[in-house]
């Protein structure tokens, strides 16, 4: 028995050849009537769309017909099935027969084999047609789907836009040749430091002999104090000073940047802070007696926070002079303050009220002043190149500069600018309200006395006729610009 022919299902030709005689026509279209050929597009489209559901509706139809035939074929074979069951049935019952009975008939063990023969024969003819026609089925249902993809790209892709029209190129003169100049360097872009230089050891001090000198000289009598104002803006007045080391090493004197890297690796770090700190009450006590409100600052290095009772000492150190209280200030870098543990934070916290607590050397200016200010800082210093250059996205605060010192502000910090070293700079501080600025346009840092260092902390010194202090820098002559930028 021959298994009939399924009928193929095969994706039709005419809208291929309609779509691609509407490519060759829309092309030319395009360019001579652009609105035409947005209109045709379109109209190809919704074409296009009705062809397609007619024949997924054709396609639908089709599937109701195949399970139609499978429903079929399932009757066929629980058909088949009781006819084998039968025909075993049967020839059970003959071989079970006890003393040789007489057995059927050639004849009806012929008609059971044919009539399961044929019922194996039908049952394979339907199998066959209904997995050609699956097949078939498969096939254009995967065609339908290309051609729906393709039908989306198609219908994403942007418009053809009007091709401009040719514009004549008018004559121009022939200028005269440029006169030979020097070529100009393109201006360079300052992008600010948003975190500290790695420290590296100097060139002076390289070798160990070079660092055994600078180690001499620091446990000997080679450490000196700077001064630094902070003054107010615009007013430039004096309110604060600033401590800075310096350490002599022979005839040179050296910035902290030189000689921490040599103190870090023999562990003198610590024992820097304490005698900086020693002489910073000095001079707050100096600058009492004197009767200047003026607090002194100092910043620590941030490994005295894990030194064994420094900070304790700190107390000490205060309540021997309660006449200190509010006037020693010590800074802390941002780090430092935002992995404060709870025995660090418990110290600082039972130092408030008799030392100030400032926050510098930031990374970025992303500041909370409610915790800032629950902390008891009461200043923050930031460089200058931070707040007049543009930040990276990471070092950018949540609002604008404008309203941070604000906010700042209302949560009783001040911000300090560091770092002023040009005129220029100070109109567009005094624009962002920036209360308070530290830097070399204002005044650069002068050493202190030895005798005002080596004053006993009993007697209070005369006042001189002079400040041993860095005094309040004379009125400087401003620009005029300055004046119009404020005033406007």
């Amino acid at each position: 028995m021959k298994t009939p022919k399924a009928r193929t299902i095969r994706p039709r030709g005419t809208p291929w050849i309609l779509g691609l005689i509407g490519v060759l026509v829309l092309v030319p279209l395009a360019l001579i009537l652009p609105l035409a050929a947005v209109a045709a597009v379109s109209g190809l489209a919704i074409v296009g769309g009705a062809l397609l559901w007619r024949r997924l509706s054709a396609f639908a139809v089709a599937q109701e017909v195949v399970s139609k035939e499978i429903g079929v074929l399932s009757q066929r074979l629980v058909k088949l099935e009781a006819v084998t069951a039968a025909l075993i049935q049967s020839r059970m019952q003959d071989s079970a027969t006890a003393d040789g009975s007489a057995r059927p008939p050639d004849e009806a063990v012929k008609a059971l084999d044919v009539r399961f023969n044929a019922g194996i024969e039908e049952v394979t003819a339907e199998i066959g047609i209904l997995s050609g026609i699956v097949r078939e089925l498969a096939a254009v249902v995967a065609s339908q789907d290309g051609d729906i993809a393709r039908l989306r790209v198609q219908a994403q892709a942007p418009q053809p836009k009007p091709a401009p029209e040719p514009v004549r190129p008018r004559p121009v003169p022939a200028a005269p040749p440029p006169p030979e100049t020097e070529p100009v360097a393109p201006p360079m872009r300052l992008v600010p430091r948003t975190t500290l230089p790695a420290a590296r050891p100097s060139d002076h001090f390289a070798t160990d002999a070079d660092a055994a000198l600078l180690i001499e000289a620091f446990d000997g009598e080679g450490l000196e104090v700077f001064l630094q104002p902070v003054v107010t803006l615009p007013q430039r007045k004096v309110v604060a000073y600033e401590a800075l080391a310096r350490l002599k090493v022979g005839d040179a004197v050296y910035a902290p940047e030189t000689f921490l890297p040599v103190l870090e690796r023999h562990g003198r770090t610590t024992a820097l802070d304490r005698r900086m700190l020693q002489r910073v009450a000095t001079i707050a006590r100096h600058l009492q007696g004197r009767g200047s409100p003026a607090s002194v600052s100092y910043s620590l290095t941030p490994h005295s926070l894990f030194e064994p009772g420094f900070l304790r000492s700190l107390g000490r150190l205060v309540s021997e002079g309660p006449e200190l209280a509010g006037r020693v200030v010590i800074a802390l870098p941002q780090s430092s303050w935002r992995s404060l543990d709870a025995e660090q934070a418990a110290l600082l916290a039972g130092l408030r009220g008799r030392i100030g607590f400032v926050m510098d050397r930031p990374i970025d200016l992303r500041f909370d002043p409610t915790a800032l200010a629950e902390r008891g800082i009461t200043q923050v210093k930031v460089a200058a190149a931070l707040l007049l250059r543009p930040l990276d996205r990471e070092a950018r605060p949540d609002i604008a500069l404008e309203d941070l010192v604000t906010s700042l502000a209302r949560a009783g910090i001040r911000l300090v600018a560091t770092g002023v070293e040009a005129e220029t700079e100070v109109p567009d501080l005094i624009d962002l309200d920036v209360p308070l600025a530290q830097g070399g346009v204002f005044a650069a840092p002068r050493a202190v006395r030895s005798e005002v260092l080596s004053a006993s902390p009993e007697a209070a010194p005369p006042p001189p006729p002079s400040p041993d202090p860095p005094p309040s820098p004379p009125p400087q002559r401003r620009p005029f610009r300055d004046f119009l930028r404020r005033a406007g």
